[in-house]
């Protein structure tokens, strides 16, 4: 009788320990996928919002062709290719870098 129950100790530790080698490998799984669903989340937003500044753009150009007349698509065109202003007209330029 003591040999039984000296044996099922041994299978209860066993399993014990199996168990908790499992749950610590889940936990570091978990926590490596969190990480990479962050920095998923982040590249998504900072493609959204690209793609939402070059949709404006589109349509700004789309706009300019539509009911602009020459003169403004040739001055658009200057102003964009070219870098040409007014000469009364100041240009800032943002280096903040966003």
């Amino acid at each position: 009788m003591k040999h039984k129950a000296n044996r099922k100790k041994k299978h209860s530790v066993i399993l014990r320990v199996l168990v908790l080698c499992v749950s610590v490998y889940m936990v570091f799984s978990l926590t490596g996928l969190y990480r990479t669903y962050n920095e998923s989340r982040k590249e998504l937003q900072a493609l959204t919002d690209r793609y939402n500044l070059l949709k404006t753009e589109v349509d700004d150009k789309r706009d300019l062709l539509e009911n602009g007349s020459r003169e403004q698509i040739i001055e658009q065109a200057a102003r964009d290719r070219l870098g040409y202003v007014y000469s009364n007209e100041e240009i800032y330029t943002d280096i903040s870098g966003d």
